[in-house]
């Protein structure tokens, strides 16, 4: 089955964000960080999301990537859906941090029970068809708004699928945006490909990048 083995994210100044991942969200090699080649405007196209256990670890999680040099797109709220807020990194990379849960039941871990990349395509069914050809297995699907994958295991990040334009919506931002989407995606596969919106996956062969935690 093929999965996401790894993240990499392409930045402008390494450096910074080496120290601003490492910093607040601690994520290993599960993330990885590169120099940036193409140029980059706008909606890149992709959200992060971190789900946490309750509204104590949203705040935790949020407070130290504003600290560590975040900035606010959606603040920390509740809603009938739980509690979250939406951060944007230094690099330009869009993070979501949410929970189910609407009351805390001790105090906050920072621990991150799921972790999800979610990608904005033109046309979830066809993209959800074509990721199902390259081996993913389907774990939830509602039609053409969304559709969700499963991992090997539970320490890496999901594949979700959005609508372009609904998920810029959900993490506060405007859809238009162009050039590089500054990401490309490890595969547990040994084949690499690009899908159907233009995002990149490596053979886990050819991944160079370094750990974001890695500041050697």
């Amino acid at each position: 089955m093929t999965s996401i083995a790894a993240i990499t994210l392409e930045v402008d100044d390494r450096a910074a964000a080496d120290q601003f991942y490492a910093t607040a969200f601690g994520l290993g090699s599960q993330l990885r960080l590169r120099a940036a080649e193409g140029p980059t405007a706008g909606f890149r196209g992709f959200s992060l999301a971190l789900t946490v256990s309750q509204p104590a670890d949203v705040v935790r999680l949020v407070d130290g990537a504003l600290a560590a040099g975040a900035v606010s797109l959606k603040p920390v709220a509740k809603s009938f859906w739980g509690y979250g807020g939406v951060v944007q990194a230094p690099d330009g990379a869009i993070w979501k941090v949410a929970t189910s849960a609407k009351k805390d039941t001790g105090p906050a871990t920072g621990t991150i029970d799921e972790k999800v990349l979610l990608l904005g395509v033109e046309d979830v069914k066809a993209t959800k068809r074509f990721y199902v050809e390259q081996g993913l297995t389907v774990a939830k699907s509602f039609g053409g708004k969304y559709a969700e994958f499963t991992a090997d295991s539970p320490d890496q990040f999901k594949l979700a699928l959005y609508k372009r334009a609904a998920l810029a919506k959900e993490v506060g931002v405007a859809d238009d945006g162009s050039g590089s989407h500054r990401i490309a995606l490890t595969s547990s596969a040994a084949t690499a490909f690009t899908d159907l919106d233009g995002y990149s996956w490596e053979a886990s062969s050819l991944a160079s990048a370094r750990p974001a935690s890695d500041q050697g």
